[in-house]
């Protein structure tokens, strides 16, 4: 087992453990739904009320990760938008990311009534939406992310875009979204 399949699993179960509703995203998500393609870290987006992050952050550290201090803290960072508090797993001289994704918006709440229950690296797990996983990307826009949502868009065919179109335009992302459906 890969250290980053470790890190899946402890994490899943960490959840599961803590009674944490959470969905997994990112590059595990994009082997199940795209093109397989390499990913060095685990993306979760996770419901938990932010009173709860200590009880969280004594999890993590009890399982062997490092919660950075500015987390530990009370500081939450935010990509694109969206609250986002880090994990690391030192490990043979490199570190494994673990980025959890706060749901604190109407668009992240949505990603848990979608999503559905995969298996990804023979672990079942909760998994987004193949439509929010694309929202996703394009809402980070880095060049690996619209790669990946042309990968989705083409390995899946028939998705439901009015729902993406939908929440594309309240996100801010709906020209970029077009530009991925005209390919």
């Amino acid at each position: 087992m890969s250290v980053l399949t470790a890190a899946l699993r402890d994490f899943v179960s960490l959840f599961e453990r803590l009674e944490v509703p959470y969905v997994l995203m990112g590059g595990f998500a994009v082997r199940v739904y795209g093109i397989p393609r390499p990913t060095y870290d685990v993306d979760f987006t996770i419901a938990i009320a932010r009173e709860r992050l200590p009880e969280l952050y004594r999890a993590i550290t009890e399982s062997g990760y490092t919660v950075p201090e500015p987390y530990e803290s009370g500081w939450i960072d935010q990509v694109g938008g969206m609250p986002v508090v880090k994990s690391r797993l030192f490990f043979e001289g490199s570190a494994i990311d673990v980025d959890i994704f706060l749901a604190e918006s109407a668009f992240q709440n949505q990603l848990f009534a979608r999503r559905n229950r995969q298996q990804v690296d023979d672990l079942p797990v909760w998994l987004v939406s193949p439509e929010d996983l694309i929202l996703l990307k394009l809402i980070a826009a880095r060049p690996r992310d619209l790669v990946d949502v042309g990968d989705v868009l083409f390995i899946q065919g028939s998705l439901d875009e009015d729902y993406m179109r939908c929440w594309a335009a309240r996100l801010h992302v709906l020209a970029e979204l077009e530009k991925a459906l005209a390919r």
